[in-house]
Order: structure tokens, then sequence, then C-alpha cells
């Protein structure tokens, strides 16, 4: 089963009643988030006007995204052998995401993320991976039932290299996206060429093409020069500007835009948001084209950043006013 880049549908995707919708291998972080004026420059000591913590961390709020949309989703990662770590379990269990492939790791701490949130919705994180920098290749050998029995998986780079490579050789009959955030120090070909997609941001993409991606234009050249890297399919998020994307065999590019959001309070993990929806609009409407994908996915992202937090911010299915197989998105060629 693999993605046809042409129309954005998943051929053969039919799966016993066994088969799980989403794998994602990812991180478990505790969010600890100080809302402030604005973003603090070097050396500048600011009051916070509100502090909370909540559930984050790229994998884990990427597996809620979608389950709390519908899909069946299963998590690989590692937490620690802390107060934290039982809480976060819980909070899975919470949202119906299976946890079975989630290690407790002894004389580890739980991952911790110092973020600031201005304002205007703007924020700054720092990752403490405790925990999740043990994740190895060993613990995809003991997911390979689960992972011939997915669907679509869903990786980042908040986890070691080694183990997100060794998770998407070994995925084989489904849609890998991989999510290059944060962006990585070094490319390495196999980034670009395992996934079938690669989803990214601007910041990522202007670190992935050694040039600055402000705009359309500039993330036109970038997607570019990544199918010639050998791509399959990549999209770029832009923000408030929705997101673009092309492929192998559709190279002209489609910019999808968002929709207007009349007050942004948190953009903290919309980018996850837009990611797990993707995934569950993949697993659950192969028929549609990608544009419609995208569209849904990225309405979904700027619900998110309407509310507070990470994964509360995210909507549930009953939550929607909008049916993907109807609503006419806002997408050209570009």
């Amino acid at each position: 089963m693999g993605l046809d880049s042409s129309t954005g549908e998943i051929a053969n995707s039919s799966q016993d009643e066994k088969s799980t919708d989403i794998t994602v291998l990812g991180t478990c972080i505790i969010d600890c988030v100080s809302y402030v004026p604005h973003l603090p420059t070097v050396g500048e000591t600011l009051r916070a006007t509100r502090y909370q913590t909540g559930y984050g961390g790229k994998g884990a709020n990427q597996c809620v995204s979608a389950a709390k949309l519908g899909s069946k989703t299963v998590l690989i990662s590692k937490l620690g052998d802390d107060e934290w770590g039982d809480k976060y379990r819980e909070n899975l269990e919470k949202f119906n995401v299976g946890t079975n492939y989630i290690e407790t790791t002894t004389g580890k701490s739980t991952g911790i993320a110092q973020i600031n949130v201005a304002e205007n919705g703007e924020n700054q994180i720092v990752i403490i991976p405790g925990a999740n920098d043990v994740l190895s290749p060993t613990d995809i050998d003991k997911a390979q039932d689960l992972l011939d029995s997915s669907k679509i998986l869903i990786c980042q780079l908040e986890t070691p290299l080694p183990a997100t490579l060794a998770a998407l050789r070994r995925f084989k009959n489904g849609i890998s996206i991989l999510n290059a955030s944060p962006a990585p120090s070094e490319n390495t070909l196999e980034l670009f060429t395992l996934p079938t997609i690669l989803c990214i941001n601007q910041v990522e993409a202007a670190a992935m093409s050694k040039r600055a991606v402000p705009n359309i234009e500039e993330a036109k050249r970038a997607i570019s020069n990544f199918l010639c890297l050998g791509c399959n399919t990549v999209i770029i998020t832009l923000g408030k500007e929705g997101a673009i994307f092309a492929s192998l065999s559709e190279p002209k590019p489609i910019h999808v835009r968002a929709p207007r959001v009349e007050e942004v309070l948190d953009t903290t993990g919309a980018g996850d948001a837009f990611v797990g929806a993707l995934a569950h609009y993949l697993a659950r409407y192969p028929d549609l084209p990608l544009y419609r994908k995208v569209g849904g996915a990225v309405t979904i992202a700027s619900m998110s950043v309407q509310q507070y937090g990470t994964q509360s911010s995210y909507p549930m299915a009953k939550d929607l006013r909008f049916d993907i197989t109807l609503k006419n998105f806002d997408w050209s060629y570009v």
C-alpha cells in the first residue's frame, strides 16, 4: 500500500479488523508553559502573566490529534520512572491511544519542554528529552507486528535518528510521514527518500535546503530541490498562509490556504495538530484527493491556535463544523 502522488489516494488500503490506523514513533514530553507579553531577547527578564503544565512531545501530540478525530492510534515511546510518567500514560489512555509499546525507563526522567508563548501566539521551545533519548532500533524490532498492521506511520526527529530511520526502513505496507522537526543538523539522504511524505515548516525547510523560505515562491523552490533529492511527496506548512505541496508524479505545487482566524492565542503544537489530522484523513479517506486532506489538516491546525495548550487545544470529531468530503477548500496551483 502506498500513496498515489498524482491523486493523493492510498492504493490497496484494505486492512483486517486488527489493523491500526496510525502508529506513531515519537516523544512524550511534559510542557511547562509561561505566557509572556513578548518573546524575551538575550539577557531580558520578563514577568509571565500565566503559567501552566500540560502534555506534549511531537509524537504524543500527533497521536492524540489523530485519536481525537477518531483514528485508532498506537504510540511507540519512552517515559521516565517518575510521577509524570504515570500521569502521562493515564492521559494517553484517556484519549484511547494504544500504550502497549510505551516503556517506562528505570533511572530516567520523563521528557520536559520549557515553552514561552507571547501575546501574539508565537512561541519559543527548549526540550529536555529524558527517557525519550533511549529509544532505539531494538524498540522498532519489538514493534514489527504493529508496523505490519498499520496503515500510516508517523515519525519525527525529536527521537534518536537510528530509531527513526529503522522505523521508516521497516515500514513496508502503508504511507509513512516524516515530520522532520526539529530540523536535522546534517541532511541524511534517507530522510528524503525513505518516507512517503516529508512534512516540514518554513524554518525546517530553510535549514534543510540551506536557504531562507520566507514566502510561497521560496517554498516552491525548496520543494523542487527536495523532489530532486528523491522525495516522493513534500508538504511545507506556512502558518497562517496554509500549506503547499507537490510530488514526483505531480510536480506543479498546490497551495491550500488556511481559514481566517480572528484571534490567535497559542501556536504551540499547531504543526503537530496538522500532522495528526493529515494522517487521520489519509487513513480514513483513501479516495479523496490530497488537497482535501491537506485542507482538512490546515483547518484543524487553525482551530488549535484559538485555544491555549497543545493536546488540550486539538478538536474532537464532534467539534468539527465541516465535512471533508463536501467542503470546498481554498486551493490553487502556484
